[in-house]
């Protein structure tokens, strides 16, 4: 955001800040949230350059297309297991797994 909306928007009564701040989210959960997010970033765009469906993927995993849409969109009920297992089993390497995880962009 840039720095004159923000201005304006606390100037208006409003407090700007963050999902961590938002959450009152810890160090720790804010991290696992990133890393999450990033997973689920991962296995939407793996599938996509695999030329995967969601129903292709699904029956990989042994789950169904609407777990696998959750998965991608992050839904918070799913576990970071299922996110690992899903995106190894999209195709993604180990190098593409360590970068999601580690927070570092290609």
């Amino acid at each position: 955001m840039r720095a004159a909306k923000q201005k304006r928007l606390e100037k208006a009564g409003w407090k700007v800040g963050d999902a961590t701040d938002f959450l009152g989210l810890d160090d720790v959960e804010s991290r696992l949230l990133d890393i999450k997010i990033a997973l689920a970033r991962l296995l939407r765009s793996t599938r996509a350059r695999r030329h995967l469906t969601q129903v292709e993927l699904a029956e990989k995993i042994g789950s169904s297309q609407s777990r696998v849409a959750k998965l991608e969109a992050g839904d918070p009920t799913v576990s970071v297991d299922l996110l690992v297992r899903s995106v190894i089993a999209a195709g993604a390497n180990a190098s593409e797994l360590a970068k999601a995880v580690s927070g570092r962009r290609k």
